[in-house]
């Protein structure tokens, strides 16, 4: 995921949970339901967190939940965490680095069948035999999955409201790993400009689909 990002933002990366690992006081609450599982990623995928804010110069804290369960960072830091079976990451910032940041992982698997149809668009779905053409045995359905998971994120923390798949067309450069996101709802502005589109950047490695998206910093 690090070669996936720009300089600035911090990344750290877990294939497995980190033995010991415990929540910080307020986390639990998350996890009064959780399976296990669930619980093992949630707190692997906060201590990945905790590493990157050490890594930014700054101390421990919990990293509790917003009500659209997204991450609630320390002040003056912004970030995104994801994980998956095998993976957990967390990428930090400090605000000024960048405006907002979004990742995402994913197994390289197709995804179940007709969660593509629901997902794309019209002109991504004609695109995609294009995209299966340049790069065979890479599982576009699930990629073009992932690149929408990493602007929502992105979206998110700017915009303060939903982003649906619908409402973003992602159109892949097979060649270089990168894709281009023009956005259909009326955004939020950066810079005093409205934000009408994203770049981002995806790779397939190890069993995994990575993906992300950074809106650069004002200027």
């Amino acid at each position: 995921m690090r070669a996936l990002l720009p300089p600035g933002v911090v990344v750290v990366e877990s294939h497995g949970d980190v033995p010991g690992a415990r929540p910080f006081p307020g986390e639990e609450e998350a996890l009064v339901r959780a399976v296990e599982q669930r619980r093992r990623e949630y707190v692997t995928v906060r201590h990945c967190a905790r590493q990157a804010l050490a890594e930014l110069g700054l101390p421990p804290v919990a990293i509790l939940s917003g009500e659209h369960r997204e991450p609630l960072w320390p002040t003056g830091v912004l970030g995104s965490i994801t994980h998956c079976d095998g993976y957990r990451a967390a990428a930090l910032a400090r605000e000024g680095a960048v405006a907002s940041l979004g990742i995402d992982a994913e197994p390289h698997a197709p995804l179940p069948e007709g969660v593509f149809g629901a997902i794309a668009r019209p002109e991504e779905q004609s695109e995609r035999e294009r995209w299966a053409d340049e790069r065979p045995g890479v599982c576009w359905d699930r990629v073009l999955f992932s690149a929408k998971e990493s602007v929502y994120k992105a979206w998110f923390p700017l915009a303060r409201r939903w982003l649906g798949f619908e409402d973003a067309t992602v159109r892949f450069a097979p060649e270089d790993g990168t894709f281009a996101v023009e956005l259909h709802r009326t955004g939020p502005e950066v810079d005093g400009v409205p934000l009408t589109a994203m770049r981002g950047r995806w790779a397939v490695r190890n069993g995994l689909i990575l993906t992300s998206v950074v809106v650069p910093a004002a200027g």
